[in-house]
């Protein structure tokens, strides 16, 4: 039986176990069962702590588990980075008062303070920067005013609460997070099989949510202007319709692009225009 780790609680759980759902898992029917047993597909979750997953998945004691990039690379741990999940993005910088630091490089010998011990320590690592690092619990904005570091680093959105500091982020971004799916090797035929399953599904859920079918009339001799917009996946299905010169047309399209695509198949002449959700899928996505 494959022994999948779910975050228990924080902003990745709800997604995640959604996620899942749509990938035709069962989930806990509440927030406080530790277990969930999904007998048809032989899986077993766990719902952990989110920082914790990494450690779980690189023992061996579980064979996957879902937790942030930032998580597992805090960890410490050796794990594979399986598959970005799409959800849970985040961006890591640092920040200190304006004009005291330009790049990570002006942080060597200073005191960083952070949340994320193991995300700065590897982004010193990779640009021989030697700094201290302040570990604390909480929020890192109040940590140079009070004196105890030099400059910070943390999730950052918009700023605002840097900038609300006294703080200003600089330099490139530390890392780019989302929520991954982790595993620690191989484990045998059997659950191979299962892994692969998994990850054919949880792909027909990316592209599901990315895409959505596309459907319209048009009359034949524009057929090949209407397929520029709307190409498909591998081509867009066409068929005859009972008004002569007419074709339906059905095409996957990009959810980023669907209304600007509308507008052009309308503007073309194209009429019945409908657009559905693509509740799951198994595509091979051409690059």
């Amino acid at each position: 039986m494959l022994r999948i780790a779910v975050p228990n609680k924080g902003s990745l759980s709800r997604a995640a176990s959604d996620m899942l759902k749509e990938a035709g898992y069962r989930q806990r029917p509440g927030d406080r069962e530790l277990t969930c047993i999904d007998t048809a597909n032989d899986v077993t979750f766990f719902y952990l702590r989110p920082s914790d997953i990494a450690t779980y998945v690189a023992s061996g004691e579980l064979d996957l588990g879902i937790t942030g990039r930032d998580l597992a690379i805090n960890a410490d741990t050796v794990v594979e980075e399986t598959l970005a999940l799409g959800f849970g993005r985040s961006t890591f910088r640092y920040a200190a008062r304006p004009g005291t630091a330009a790049s990570v490089k002006d942080l060597d010998g200073k005191r960083i303070a952070t949340s994320y011990d193991g995300v700065v320590r590897r982004d010193l690592e990779a640009n021989g920067v030697k700094a201290e690092i302040v570990h604390l619990a909480g929020a890192v904005e109040n940590a140079i005013v009070l004196g105890v570091a030099d400059a910070v680093a943390d999730v950052v959105e918009t700023g605002a609460t840097l900038r609300q500091a006294g703080l200003e982020v600089f330099g490139e971004p530390i890392m780019k997070s989302e929520a991954i799916l982790i595993r620690q090797s191989d484990n045998g035929e059997e659950e191979e099989e299962a892994v692969q399953q998994l990850l054919r599904r949880l792909r027909g859920v990316l592209v599901a949510r990315q895409y959505v079918m596309l459907a319209y009339d048009v009359r034949a001799e524009l057929l090949e202007e209407a397929a520029a917009v709307t190409p498909g996946v591998e081509s867009p299905t066409v068929s005859p319709l009972h008004r002569e010169g007419w074709v339906a047309v059905q095409a996957m399209t990009s959810r980023d692009n669907l209304h600007q695509a509308m507008d052009k198949l309308y503007a073309l002449g194209a009429r019945g225009i409908l657009a559905t959700n693509i509740d799951a899928c198994r595509l091979l996505m051409r690059p």
